[in-house]
């Protein structure tokens, strides 16, 4: 992902703390970028249905201690909101930081709020979480594939080059992608005998 393709349009941003006197202070700065604050909340039982509701572009969570009630607000917004999260902290406090990330932190921030600081975070964000997302799909979509061929070899009795030749060739002859073919014999693997009791059915057939 490139600048080019960080949203020039207005973020639609949920600023998250636990009563902190910052609120106001972020509120304006993401105000004066041009994007618009949907929600702000200080609770975590308010965070549930306000990510729910909103579905924000982007969470920024104001942190004036470190502590493990910020810990746990940063979680519930990433679960919930599926978007990036940016940290606003105090101080530059690593072993909470390195806590935050682990929780879905894609960002953060000390000391001052400068616009232009929390603009590049944003773009950072942004960046990082698309990023994240187009490998998280690419891991999904191998081991779709790799259930595929392992459903292939155990029909046939082919080795896995051979169940690879058998999505490849499928979906070439359909003209569709690898993954789709490979979605659909995923899909149809209910739907088919076992082997062990396809064999047994056909000897139950020769013999009568």
């Amino acid at each position: 992902m490139t600048d080019r393709d960080i949203p020039d349009h207005h973020l639609r941003i949920l600023i998250a703390d636990h009563g902190t006197e910052r609120h106001d202070q972020v509120a304006r700065a993401v105000a004066g970028l041009g994007h618009d604050v949907v929600e702000r909340r200080t609770g975590l039982q308010d965070i549930g249905p306000a990510t729910v509701a909103e579905r924000p572009d982007l969470a920024i969570v104001i942190v004036e201690e470190s502590s493990e009630r910020a810990l746990a607000l940063i979680g519930r917004i990433v679960r919930e909101a599926a978007c990036p999260v940016i940290a606003i902290l105090d101080v530059e406090d690593r072993a909470f930081i390195d806590e935050a990330a682990k929780r879905g932190i894609f960002a953060y921030i000390t000391g001052h709020t400068d616009p232009d600081e929390l603009q590049g975070s944003i773009n950072i964000a942004l960046r990082r979480f698309a990023e994240y997302h187009s490998l998280e799909g690419a891991f999904s979509r191998r081991a779709i594939t790799e259930r595929a061929k392992g459903i292939l070899m155990e029909r046939h009795s082919i080795d896995e080059h051979e169940a690879f030749d058998m999505l490849r060739d499928r979906a070439r002859s359909t003209n569709r992608k690898i993954v789709d073919v490979a979605e659909a014999v995923v899909a149809s693997q209910p739907l088919l005998p076992s082997r062990e009791r396809s064999s047994t059915s056909d000897a139950e057939d020769a013999e009568s």
